[in-house]
């Protein structure tokens, strides 16, 4: 039987009950869209983050794409974020009109390198887009003097950072508005799509609620253009309503795995060798991908595929190389660490739910793998 790096059948075995009754919930409510399932997730997801304002749309990528619109960004503008990404992030700026500015990320962390940010700011600029890649936070601080400085708004977006902390804060208070996704892989996933998004600020929250349903303010009556067809579905809201209140268990669980492998496989991490990922000071790590690192990564991945697991790499292609990008006329080479890490990562299975058997196979798999290099 083959191992993937995902796998939400054993969750679903666990929770089957619950999420059989939220379904019949819905249907015998006589509410199918925009009910009590929708108001009630958004009331509970802004407390868990300690207040605020919630607005639940159909997928992540209109979360960052409408929470943009919100912001006030539109064409001629320029959001700056990074390109070792899911496609989504840029596709939502560049569907809004603006244009993405890509800045390299730290080698250590893969994530955003702030010290890159601020000669990247032009009298475009509107917003920093930083990403909270694979489980744990950017480095906000210097972020946040940087938006002061110029005037800018920050965009979280915490499609990989359910339940994540920066120095005690929540992924997704630390900005002007955050993003989230609840694709059914995440840390927080629903089955379906789903995604929402917080700010504290009353004005992009009635923009929010007037973008994800027709640019409407009332009943058949738009006041805003251009408007979407963006609502969280009903079910979906009530999953992760039931969902929610496991967060912090889903994040243990995570950790618990990525212990296992530290254990498992720290002695064969050098230079040279195998890099398991590393947590900032400050941070708390949900791991919704456990991403490593191998200069012969291509090797690895192909020989395991004896040993019947499958994995995957977040991401093979950073976005500024991909072809539907090529007219934004970023130069391959232009953002160096990036390219470099794109060549050498991989994701191990992680999830919860993940069967300790399951990941035991998969450690000596791969020491054996390692070992024949």
């Amino acid at each position: 039987m083959t191992t993937y790096v995902w796998d939400y059948l054993p969750e679903y075995e666990k929770e089957k009950d619950d999420i059989l009754d939220a379904v019949a919930t819905v249907f015998a409510s006589g509410r199918l869209v925009l009910g009590d399932s929708v108001s009630g997730f958004e009331e509970e997801f802004a407390a868990y983050h300690g207040g605020g304002r919630c607005t639940g749309v159909d997928n992540g990528t209109n979360a960052l794409k409408l929470a943009l619109e919100a912001l006030g960004v539109g064409p001629g503008d320029e959001v700056i974020t990074v390109s070792n990404t899911a496609a989504p992030t840029v596709v939502a700026i560049v569907s809004t009109g603006a244009t993405p500015v890509f800045v390299d990320v730290r080698e250590e962390d893969f994530l955003i390198d702030p010290e890159k940010v601020e000669a990247a700011v032009t009298d475009r600029t509107k917003v920093l887009l930083p990403v909270h890649l694979y489980g744990q936070c950017a480095d906000m601080e210097p972020l946040r003097r940087i938006a002061d400085r110029h005037g800018l708004k920050i965009l979280e977006d915490c499609a990989q950072a359910h339940g994540a902390r920066h120095h005690g804060r929540l992924a997704g208070t630390m900005g002007d508005a955050a993003a989230f996704s609840f694709y059914p892989t995440k840390v927080l996933g629903a089955y379906g799509d789903g995604g929402a998004v917080l700010t504290a600020d009353e004005e992009t929250d009635r923009a929010m609620r007037q973008l994800r349903y027709y640019g409407m303010d009332k009943v058949y009556y738009v006041v805003r253009t251009p408007g979407h067809n963006a609502r969280l579905d009903e079910v979906q809201a009530e999953i992760l309503r039931r969902k929610l209140t496991r967060l912090d268990t889903y994040v243990e669980g995570r950790n618990a795995v990525a212990r296992r492998y530290e254990q498992g496989l720290g002695d064969l991490t050098g230079p040279g060798g195998l890099l398991l990922p590393a947590t900032n000071p400050g941070n708390s790590h949900v791991y919704y991908v456990y991403v490593v690192r191998h200069p012969r990564r291509d090797e690895i991945i192909e020989a395991l595929k004896a040993h019947d697991i499958s994995l995957n790499i977040s991401y093979p292609w950073p976005v500024h190389t991909m072809s539907g990008f090529a007219h934004l006329g970023v130069e391959p080479g232009s953002l160096p660490v990036t390219e470099r890490l794109a060549g050498e990562i991989f994701s191990l299975p992680m999830y919860p739910s993940l069967p300790e058997d399951v990941q035991e196979r998969v450690i000596t798999a791969l020491r054996s793998v390692l070992a024949a290099l």
